[in-house]
């Protein structure tokens, strides 16, 4: 199936959207650190992504927590470890690089899994900006300080009113 991709607004800026045979493989940002070439984006088609574009959409709405599209995530094993474990951070809290290696069995390879936390091709849905320091500074995100800091200030402010949705599933 062949690449696709459509870009929507947000309240951090512009989002691409990319996906293969329906299933959403990657979200951008705009000037966002490790985003690939446009011309890997395919073609452009706002067909598959409906139900991407509503979670999101209930998401900046404060009206959800979690998301439930079908994603294909491409990376290491490791990787993708990761990034699993980033989709059990509750909404509205964060955890250390050091405590994401430690719940991933990996107690020691926090630096390694900063590297993958930067790689996330999905942010926002993969919450990789509810990972900080080790004493709860901000660090680094593919998406800008600025973004994460208002990703994280808007779960925070949002997080006793949004009800729960559908668990994230691979």
């Amino acid at each position: 199936m062949p690449t696709v991709h459509t870009v929507v607004d947000s309240p951090v800026g512009p989002l691409t959207l990319v996906a293969v045979d329906g299933a959403l493989t990657g979200l951008y940002m705009d000037r966002q650190r490790h985003r690939p070439p446009e011309e890997r984006f395919g073609e452009p088609d706002d067909a598959p992504f409906g139900p991407v574009i509503e979670q999101l959409a209930e998401y900046f709405a404060g009206q959800r927590s979690e998301f439930d599209v079908p994603t294909a995530l491409t990376g290491t094993p490791f990787q993708r470890t990761v990034w699993a474990a980033l989709c059990e951070i509750p909404y509205g809290e964060t955890v250390s690089y050091g405590e994401l290696a430690e719940r991933i069995g990996r107690p020691s390879a926090s630096r390694a899994v900063g590297l993958a936390n930067g790689k996330n091709p999905i942010s926002i849905i993969v919450p990789c900006h509810r990972v900080v320091g080790s004493t709860g500074n901000l660090t680094g995100y593919g998406g800008g300080l600025d973004r994460k800091q208002h990703l994280l200030d808007f779960e925070r402010s949002n997080s006793a009113h949004t009800q729960p949705a559908l668990a994230f599933e691979y």
